[in-house]
């Protein structure tokens, strides 16, 4: 259980986080005031709905990935593809590398909690046998349902190298990975890695993997730019006036892959409405969109394909072009599937 929690933090280490610009009075703050709105009192009643009353919050059958094509994904392209394996885990191809984000593969998204958060699909471990050496491994935060043990182990020979949040580095060094392989990333923090520069951005969130180091991490979303594309990951969090300062920083961006899924109102402040994602996709200066944080577990009490239903609904309202890739789909941006696979599953 205890390695489950990752990295210990030390002295050094908090010497280290101090310098960051974004570390007040004591911990890693958010650009604008955030909480969570939850009492004490809340909390049993919260717990209660969401490990007892399930209404729709699952499929009613598990979910199917499509098969890996290794051929076909490593084919040299000039545009970037993706497969979104359901919740944020996303393997992409870019300029003929191969990039894995928030790779939380495993079948449990609460492993040190008394009951299980089951994913919504099987055997989704044994899909990263399948992967090809995988280039880059980036990390947005610590969160269980984003950095996932299990998954790290199996990864671990494949990986190269790691971009990761701001103090993710522990956990990984305690779990096995070389340092020296490990690069970390403030907020605006930027790198070139093999023709395409990757920033860290800010999002309005929280990090931890214990009571002891909450907000004692980073937090954030990725840019991906080359001289062909520009691609958004937004990260976990709630809206806020960050969408505006990562478009005029760094947009416009010609695809988004925007966080949708396990809100409700005692979190709204670090988990978007599906409306909200939308909105921050039009901030950002996104130009198609894609709902990522969905389609994995049940965290939240919102039935499992409300998210979807509504990110969509408010896409089409607001005339922004939408992807709708199936999980295990090999798409790029201008080439899916673009049925509404999720009905298929009520």
């Amino acid at each position: 259980m205890t390695k489950q929690f990752g990295g210990k933090l030390s002295n050094d280490l908090l010497t280290k986080y101090q310098q960051s610009p974004n570390w007040k009075e004591g911990k890693f703050m958010n650009l604008e005031e955030t909480s969570m709105n939850m009492s004490l009192l809340s909390i049993p009643k919260l717990l209660y709905k969401q490990f007892f009353v399930r209404n729709n919050r699952e499929p009613q059958q598990p979910i199917p990935i499509q098969a890996f094509n290794k051929e076909e994904f490593l084919a040299p392209s000039d545009k970037a593809k993706f497969i979104w394996y359901g919740h944020s885990a996303v393997l992409m191809r870019i300029n003929n590398k191969t990039l894995l984000i928030d790779p939380m593969l495993g079948q449990d998204a609460a492993p040190i909690a008394p009951f299980k958060s089951k994913r919504f699909s099987e055997n989704t471990l044994g899909l990263i046998d399948q992967f090809p050496e995988i280039d880059l491994l980036l990390l947005s935060h610590d969160h269980y349902d984003h950095l996932d043990l299990d998954s790290m182990q199996k990864l671990m020979p494949k990986v190269k190298q790691y971009y990761v949040a701001l103090g993710c580095a522990r956990h990984l060094i305690h779990w096995g990975v070389d340092a020296s392989k490990i690069n970390e990333f403030d907020w605006w923090d930027l790198a070139n890695y093999e023709g395409i520069e990757i920033s860290f951005t800010p999002s309005r969130h929280f990090s931890g993997r214990g009571i002891r180091d909450r907000f004692k991490s980073l937090w954030g979303g990725w840019v991906f730019k080359t001289d062909k594309e520009s691609i958004y990951f937004s990260g976990d969090g709630g809206y806020g006036e960050h969408f505006k300062e990562v478009g005029n920083r760094l947009g416009p961006f010609d695809f988004g892959l925007m966080e949708c899924g396990q809100y409700n109102e005692n979190w709204h402040q670090i988990h978007m409405y599906p409306e909200e994602a939308i909105q921050a996709a039009a901030d950002a200066g996104v130009k198609k969109v894609m709902a990522v944080h969905w389609a994995g577990f049940a965290l939240a009490q919102h039935s499992w394909n409300e998210p979807i239903e509504r990110f969509a609904e408010s896409a089409i309202n607001t005339r922004m072009a939408l992807a709708t890739p199936n999980p295990g789909e090999l798409f790029s941006p201008d080439n899916f599937t673009g049925e509404y696979w999720w009905k298929k599953h009520q």
